[in-house]
């Protein structure tokens, strides 16, 4: 899929959507397979903002319970499902335990309680058994761990997935079905005919040509840069949206092959640690925020917090700032509401802000689906009948995402680890990436020792990803930013291939 944006100038479509996150890719993917011709518009790369900066988990959401919000956690724990049987290269059921001690904000009772209560919400569509654990056998799950004042713990299973390549994949499906899409292309301003918006003014971000897209129908899914587009034409309306940074660090080495949710003896609130890619995923923090939304930092602040919540569970590790490989924060786009950040919910609002654009605002990266379908079902009520024939919902990858590793590493030419691992980036379709590798052996090469990656995936990624930079394929198409290379030598090999 090259990008062309030749696809939109002066184009006629039936819908809009402006954001290319989980949501905007889904509600693109969705809205092409119902017939509808549509269009989709990222402003920097897709997935470049929320949606890879998540805690890489598809959930229930463990501590909704406490705020009573079960009708929510049984849709996620549905969508879930979905997720697990759509992508089931890039999700994976993650078991996880819950440590309690005799301060914490949450009681064992409590705990024990919310998991009973969150595989009863599954309707039969848990992942894996849960269980209440003694003080003993937390401390045999978790070498190291603190036992001063450990009074047991739970353990339950959740799902781990690749945030960035789910989005792109939605983008690649809807891409599939007929959508036009495209990335580094910003929508700057709506266009009017006799007070109706009729589309919008877009900017190739990259050249900095302007040109025009019409359609009667505009989705903003934009997340965290809703209240933006919101408030242009309306000044000094007030905020839709309330931001919350979440920053996570990626620790050099395994902590442990279990996941842990644990709670935070400063504030109460949950946090997690979590084995990822061979390394240790820590995260996240929640803190309101009002900065530049194309510039979230990590501050020695929140680096400080997590290590040292973590460092108070796990104090036989001595965590050092060396081993961090890599911090990212990322903005959840709450609706607004007053109280602390880390209590206000995660559903969801849509609603059309004049006739013809809508806005698709909060909810959580779980249920995208369900949100997007109600999206196209509301801006698109001709859509409706259409919908009920998307069972099973399918990705760009769906299927064919395992077995015969064996036979296409004969076939090609390159080792089982090798397939194994295409098999598990791109599912069903890790052939069209052994293809480019046959085509010059060059390209099976390894780009560094530090990852099983290859060369293959950053010609795959251009041609067929839309990835235009490096950073595109190292931190959301390959997600290399998350691996040890201490001297940066994948970089430059994906740099030497791009040039």
């Amino acid at each position: 899929m090259i990008r062309d944006l030749s696809r939109f100038e002066n184009k006629n479509f039936d819908a809009l959507v402006i954001g290319g996150g989980i949501n905007g890719a889904a509600i693109a993917r969705i809205a092409a397979s119902c017939g509808v011709k549509v269009g989709l518009l990222e402003k920097h790369d897709f997935a470049w903002g929320s949606s890879s900066r998540s805690t890489k988990l598809l959930h229930g959401g463990l501590r909704y319970l406490e705020h009573l919000e079960l009708d929510l956690v049984a849709e996620s724990l549905r969508e879930r499902r979905v997720q697990l049987e759509a992508a089931p290269h890039l999700a994976h059921p993650l078991p996880f335990v819950i440590p309690v001690y005799k301060n914490d904000a949450r009681p064992l009772w409590m705990m024990r309680l919310g998991v009973w209560l969150y595989d009863l919400l599954s309707a039969g569509g848990r992942v894996g058994p849960h269980k209440a654990l003694s003080a003993d056998e937390v401390a045999r799950l978790a070498p190291g761990i603190a036992r001063e004042g450990l009074v047991g713990g739970v353990e339950y299973c959740d799902v781990q997935m690749d945030d960035a390549r789910l989005c792109l994949e939605n983008v690649l499906m809807a891409d599939a079905c007929g959508a036009a899409v495209a990335n580094y292309a910003r929508a700057e301003a709506y266009i009017r005919s006799n007070g109706q918006v009729t589309g919008v003014k877009v900017r190739d971000v990259l050249s900095g040509r302007m040109f025009d897209v019409n359609a009667p129908v505009i989705i903003v899914a934009a997340g965290p840069w809703s209240d933006v587009i919101f408030r242009a034409d309306r000044p000094g309306a007030p905020r839709r949206l309330r931001l919350t940074k979440g920053v996570h660090i990626v620790y050099e080495g395994q902590i442990s092959s279990k996941a842990f949710l644990l709670q935070s003896r400063g504030d109460g609130r949950v946090f997690f640690v979590i084995p990822f890619r061979g390394n240790t995923l820590i995260g996240t923090t929640d803190t309101d925020y009002d900065g530049d939304l194309d510039d979230i930092r990590v501050e020695p602040q929140d680096i400080q917090y997590l290590l040292r919540e973590a460092a108070r569970v796990f104090p036989a590790i001595s965590f050092d700032h060396a081993k961090i490989i890599d911090s990212f924060a990322g903005l959840r786009p709450l609706v607004a509401k007053p109280g602390d950040p880390s209590r206000v919910s995660r559903r969801h609002l849509i609603e059309e802000q004049e006739p013809g654009v809508w806005f698709v605002m909060g909810g959580k990266y779980t249920t995208y689906r369900a949100m997007a379908e109600e999206a196209v079902r509301r801006a698109l009520p001709r859509c409706a009948p259409a919908l009920a024939r998307l069972r099973p919902y399918t990705l760009y990858g769906s299927g064919g995402g395992e077995g015969g590793a064996e036979d296409f590493a004969r076939r090609f030419g390159i080792p089982v680890d090798t397939v194994v691992y295409l098999q598990g980036v791109y599912g069903g379709k890790a052939p069209a990436v052994l293809e480019i590798a046959r085509r010059d052996p060059a390209l099976k090469e390894p780009l560094c020792a530090c990852s099983p990656a290859i060369a293959a995936q950053v010609v795959y990624a251009r041609e067929v990803e839309m990835a235009r930079s490096a950073e595109d394929i190292v931190a959301r198409r390959l997600g290399l930013s998350y691996v040890a290379c201490h001297r940066g030598h994948c970089r430059r090999a994906i740099e030497r291939i791009m040039a």
